[in-house]
């Protein structure tokens, strides 16, 4: 069974961009669903550099990928927006009302008044690992993000990276789990320090196997894995461990993914825009941040917010065509202040 959620807009996509796009749509009094195929918002400003500093935001002489994160949803809490992680947009289709439905991988249904596409260079897909008939076991007993823990309660769990989202998940696991064991080609880790110091408490507690090596093949039937076959750096050799789901984590690639089937208007992968409004070619769908294309466009995170604030004011026009906007500002208006419940 599909869930379905109504909304006044869909923002696809949870980078910066987009969750500025949350503050000014609820400015205007717009409700926000958002969806992204990443496990947290960020978008590649977290991913790639969390604790690295950035240094053209407005006002904030340094900040890193992660604050910057931080402080744009708490910015946009006042809005109380609800986002859909962990999912990639398959289909959108316009219903008879004008509205848009919006449905993913994950059988989640948002029927919304406007779609804001935010998906930055496109999507972050996961890579795939070099591992030979990978595929049949896809979706069954190989996963490349949790959506529900519950689907590997009481199950031998193999974790393989040593990255953040492969320590997050090994840790968060581990009491749901019959067992889990975390396989990575170096004894170094690229993750947070707090992270790799539990960890290693856990596998000094023999709570969790730590393997130095790499998957070499899979064992299984019917897209269920049963064992895998690792090969151990220290000496080489290949050794069968128990295995019933597999987590590979070998970081993220960008594609434009099914956008490029949503029957808009495409430019070298990018999505031509009306630069008053952010509108593409289809009205009620909007688009701002490193996904459109227009003369002058410049990628930088603080055109994306102007694109936000400028698409905002296109969405109330849309969805209030006879009615006129009044500017108003966060200094002095009451209304916006009480939105903001600051007032």
């Amino acid at each position: 069974m599909s869930d379905r959620v109504e909304t006044d807009a869909v923002i696809i996509g949870a980078g910066p961009v987009g969750l500025f796009a949350i503050f000014e749509l609820g400015l205007l009094g717009y409700s926000s669903h958002i969806i992204d195929i990443r496990t947290k918002p960020g978008g590649q400003c977290a991913e790639l550099y969390p604790e690295k500093p950035i240094y053209d935001i407005p006002a904030l002489p340094k900040v890193t990928g992660q604050e910057l994160t931080d402080r744009l949803i708490e910015q946009a809490q006042p809005f109380e927006p609800v986002f859909h992680f962990s999912q990639m947009v398959q289909a959108m289709e316009k219903l008879p009302d004008g509205r848009f439905l919006v449905t993913t991988d994950a059988d989640l249904e948002v029927v919304a008044k406007v779609v804001v596409i935010a998906a930055g260079g496109g999507s972050f897909l996961p890579k795939r690992p070099p591992i030979d008939n990978i595929e049949a076991y896809e979706g069954k007993s190989v996963f490349y993000a949790v959506r529900r823990m519950e689907e590997f309660r009481d199950h031998n769990v193999v974790i393989v990276g040593g990255g953040d989202s492969a320590l997050d998940w090994t840790l968060s696991l581990e009491p749901v789990a019959s067992r889990v064991t975390l396989i990575h080609r170096r004894p170094e880790f690229r993750a947070a320090p707090d992270s790799v110091a539990k960890l290693q408490e856990l596998i000094a507690a023999g709570k969790v196997d730590f393997i130095l090596g790499q998957v070499e093949d899979l064992v299984g039937k019917d897209g269920e894995l049963s064992a895998i076959h690792v090969k151990k750096k220290e000496d080489g050799a290949v050794v069968e461990l128990a295995c019933e789901r597999m987590l590979p984590f070998f970081g993220l690639t960008v594609k434009l993914g099914p956008i490029a089937d949503w029957g808009l208007n495409l430019n070298e992968e990018r999505l031509p825009v009306d630069t008053s409004d952010f509108s593409t070619s289809e009205p009620g769908i909007f688009a701002i941040g490193d996904i459109v294309t227009y003369p002058g466009k410049v990628k930088l995170i603080l055109s994306g917010f102007h694109e936000a604030a400028l698409m905002a004011h296109g969405v109330f026009k849309h969805i209030n065509p006879e009615t006129r906007l009044v500017h108003q500002h966060t200094t002095s208006s009451s209304s916006l202040q009480k939105r903001l419940g600051v007032s």
